[in-house]
C-alpha cells in the first residue's frame, strides 16, 4: 500500500508528487491523460489504473486538479465515492471559500475525513523550507497528513475548523500580492520615464521587503483594533502622495490608470471625514 495518492498531475500535481517521491514516501498517482505520469513512474511513483483504485492504494488522497468541478468529474462516481469512505481527503485545487464548504460536506456525506488546502506558490517552489500551503477543516485529517504535507512545502499552517479559512486565506494572500504587482508594474513605468533601470529598482524593493511586511502588519493591527485615531501616517498626509502619482504620470505621459484608481478611493476616504486618520482607515470607504 502507497502512503499517498496523487490524482491530477498537471504542472502543481507533478511537483507535488515529485517532492513526496524526493522525500522517501511511497506514491499513487493517477492522471486522465496516462502520459503525464511516465516521468513519475521512472521515478517510483506506481500508476494506478483508474481514480477508484488510485484512491483506494492510500490512506491519503490529494486531489490537485483546476479547479472544483473538476475534481468533482473524477470523484463523483459510486466507484471512487466507496473508496473515499474512512479516508483522508486533501484538496489542493484552487476553488472559493463556498466551494470549500461545498466540498467538505460532500465528502462528509461519502465518509471522507476532510481538509482543505490552497498553495500560494509556484510549481518550482514546492518542496521548498519557506513555501507555504493554508490548511483548514478538519483536525484529524490535518494530523493525519501533516508529515506529507510539510515534505510539499516548509510553512503549512493548520487555520482552523472553519474549512473555508485556507481558501479566504489564499484569497487575501493573492489580493495583497496582485495589488502589489500592479503597483510595482506603475513603477516599472515611473523608473523607465527616467530612464532608469527596473531590475535595479527591483532588486532594491527585494531587499527593503522586509520593512514593507512590518508596515502591512502594522495596517493589519490597526485595521483588527479599529484604532485609527493615533496615526503614523495620515490618510490626508498619503493623499498628497497620491496625487504626485498621477501628477508624474501626466508629466511623464506614462499610462495613469491605477494612481487615478487609488486617487478615488483616497479622496472618498477623506470626503468622508478619515483624512487625519491612520491609513489603514481607508478600509472604512471598503466595508
Amino acid at each position: 500500500m502507497s502512503d499517498v495518492t496523487v490524482i491530477g498531475l498537471g504542472p502543481m500535481g507533478t511537483a507535488l508528487a515529485q517532492a513526496l517521491l524526493r522525500n522517501g514516501h511511497r506514491v499513487t498517482v493517477w492522471n486522465r491523460t496516462v502520459e503525464r505520469a511516465e516521468t513519475l513512474v521512472r521515478d517510483g511513483a506506481i500508476l494506478a489504473p483508474n481514480a477508484a483504485s488510485a484512491v483506494a492504494s492510500s490512506p491519503v488522497t490529494i486531489v490537485c486538479v483546476a479547479n472544483y468541478k473538476i475534481s468533482y468529474s473524477v470523484l463523483d462516481t459510486p466507484e471512487v465515492t466507496a473508496a473515499l469512505a474512512g479516508r483522508v481527503f486533501v484538496q489542493l485545487s484552487t476553488g472559493t471559500p463556498q466551494e470549500a464548504r461545498d466540498n467538505a460536506a460532500w465528502a462528509r456525506e461519502h465518509g471522507a475525513d476532510y481538509l482543505d488546502g490552497a498553495i500560494p506558490a509556484t510549481p518550482p517552489q514546492i518542496g521548498r523550507p519557506d513555501t507555504t500551503i493554508f490548511t483548514s477543516g478538519s483536525k484529524s485529517a490535518y494530523e493525519k497528513s501533516e508529515a506529507l504535507l510539510k515534505s510539499l512545502a516548509g510553512n503549512v499552517p493548520y487555520l482552523g475548523e472553519k474549512v473555508s479559512a485556507a481558501s479566504t486565506t489564499d484569497l487575501a494572500f493573492l489580493s495583497t500580492l496582485f495589488g502589489s504587482m500592479m503597483g510595482f508594474f506603475h513603477a516599472a513605468r515611473i523608473i523607465e520615464s527616467d530612464g532608469l533601470r527596473v531590475d535595479e529598482f527591483g532588486s532594491m524593493i527585494s531587499a527593503i521587503s522586509p520593512a514593507m511586511g512590518e508596515m502591512i502588519k502594522y495596517e493589519g493591527d490597526m485595521i483588527q483594533s479599529n484604532t485609527f485615531d493615533q496615526p503614523q501616517s495620515s490618510l490626508n498626509t498619503c493623499l498628497v502622495t497620491v496625487k504626485m502619482f498621477v501628477e508624474q504620470a501626466r508629466e511623464a505621459g506614462i499610462n495613469a490608470e491605477f494612481p487615478t484608481f487609488a486617487l478615488g478611493l483616497f479622496q472618498k476616504a477623506v470626503d468622508s471625514g478619515y483624512g487625519n486618520e491612520e491609513l489603514g482607515a481607508l478600509v472604512k470607504v471598503l466595508r
